[in-house]
């Protein structure tokens, strides 16, 4: 099995929205069979990601940040694609954590990297912002650990402003 952590974008437009899913597809089809997803699966490239897993017949694995992250930072928008994709889990990893905060999700993206053998980044390959736990530095933390990342940012893709 080869095992692939995400992280990604959450505001990405609804045009990207297909443009990453087809590139997610491209770059994962070569796993196809043989491939472990692991996945916050928050909204945007989180959940894109899980369901091309999915859709490639894929196991997927769930990494929940905290205890309350369900309850208080799942959007009504998001809240049924959430539950279908952790319903979907052969694993659901949920932190110890009581809240959903800067510091449960860094840990859930050290996790992330814990578990995989590479990962995929839906990033525009803006810098970090400082804030830390961001996909940039999640991108710079598998690189610093000697992970293999891929990058996937489709002609075309944006984010919210």
């Amino acid at each position: 099995m080869t095992t692939i952590a995400v992280t990604g974008h959450m505001d990405l437009t609804e045009a990207t929205v297909p443009l990453v899913r087809d590139a997610l597809k491209a770059t994962l089809k070569p796993y196809a069979g043989d491939l472990t997803g692991v996945s916050c699966i928050a909204k945007g490239a989180d959940s894109i990601f899980a369901e091309v897993v999915i859709e490639l017949g894929g196991r997927l694995v769930v990494v929940i940040p905290s205890k309350d992250y369900r309850q208080t930072k799942v959007k009504p928008d998001h809240a049924e694609t959430f539950d279908r994709l952790r319903n979907a889990a052969v694993e659901i990893v949920v932190l110890d954590h009581e809240s959903a905060n800067r510091s449960a999700y860094e840990a859930a993206n050290r996790t992330l990297l814990k578990r995989a053998e590479r990962l995929v980044a839906v990033w525009n390959g803006e810098p970090p912002s400082g804030k830390g736990g961001g996909t940039a530095d999640t991108v710079m933390e598998a690189r610093d650990a000697g992970l293999a990342v891929d990058v996937v940012w489709p002609d075309g893709a944006a984010r919210q402003p």
